[in-house]
């Protein structure tokens, strides 16, 4: 006679229980869509003050002149500004100037760091650890303290205002050692062994196992290289004097300060964009593997 009536009890029980978990679920996932939204939109409020300026600099440039003085809100565009530009200073000298070092810093980059990060991944040498911490000494030490003993070195070699001597500085990178060694550090050992089983040199084995299984790292180093090579303008102003030889940001501040220029803010909006477009250009076209790769790249104790 008792199972007729404890079974109800139970089931609603059983009910209330399960209404209780489904209210306690559902309010955690209020809470963590709410906490969602709220880190969303903090990052879309930082990614408003990253791209506040560009718009602003990307209007400009394609505003007529008088316009871009006015006070008043204009739907007029124009690409008189671009073209007026490129004529008035050699931008098409200073891109290619730019193209050539920046390519040329990291071919020879890519070559040293692989070198020497699998030196101190792999290979056994007295003092190894101890050279290897002198050589990230370098990452503390800002480049901007060795520019007047580079400047020196540079003027005894005869360097002074060529492209060169705007790459030679940067052809060894600390910072691309220590992630390029982290990541080959990584790889198990055994592939080397089975190599040199095979009869595998040290340099097959550096080109056909760790290059490839450390593409993303190399493209992340790439990318960083590129990023900041194009956008220097300290040392390359100090090394260059000609027109032959001056980088893009180096040409940008000598258009601006020009006195045809000085107040016109389309042109030099218009020059600030062609600075700036190759590179937004690059990571809107390459931006799945630029992300992609840093998110592949990171680094294991």
């Amino acid at each position: 006679m008792d199972k007729p009536i404890k079974m109800p009890l139970l089931l609603n029980r059983n009910a209330r229980k399960s209404g209780e978990d489904r209210l306690v679920s559902s309010k955690a996932r209020a809470k963590r869509r709410a906490q969602q939204a709220f880190w969303h939109g903090i990052g879309f409020g930082f990614a408003a003050l990253w791209i506040i300026p560009i718009l602003w600099v990307a209007r400009t440039a394609f505003m007529p002149k008088e316009a871009g003085i006015s006070s008043t809100w204009s739907w007029a565009w124009t690409f008189d500004n671009l073209v007026r530009v490129w004529h008035a200073a050699p931008f098409g000298q200073f891109l290619w100037n730019t193209v050539i070092v920046c390519g040329g810093v990291l071919a020879v980059q890519l070559v040293t760091l692989t070198l020497a990060a699998y030196a101190f991944a792999r290979v056994r040498f007295a003092g190894r650890d101890l050279v290897f911490l002198l050589f990230l000494l370098q990452i503390m030490i800002p480049p901007d303290i060795l520019i007047f003993s580079n400047y020196q070195v540079l003027s005894e070699f005869g360097l002074l205002n060529t492209k060169v001597g705007i790459m030679l500085p940067y052809f060894a990178s600390a910072f691309g050692v220590f992630l390029l060694r982290q990541a080959f550090k990584q790889l198990p050992y055994e592939l080397e062994e089975a190599a040199l089983v095979e009869g595998a040199s040290r340099l097959r084995i550096l080109s056909r196992i760790y290059v490839p299984l450390s593409r993303p790292i190399y493209v992340s180093f790439a990318i960083v290289s590129v990023s900041f090579h194009w956008n220097d303008f300290l040392w390359p102003l100090i090394v260059t004097n000609s027109v032959d030889n001056r980088l893009l940001t180096v040409g940008l501040a000598m258009f601006a300060k020009s006195t045809e220029s000085g107040a016109q803010w389309t042109d030099v909006s218009a020059a600030t964009l062609i600075v700036s477009a190759p590179l937004m250009i690059g990571f809107l076209l390459f931006q799945r593997k630029v992300i992609g790769s840093f998110m592949h790249s990171g680094i294991k104790g």
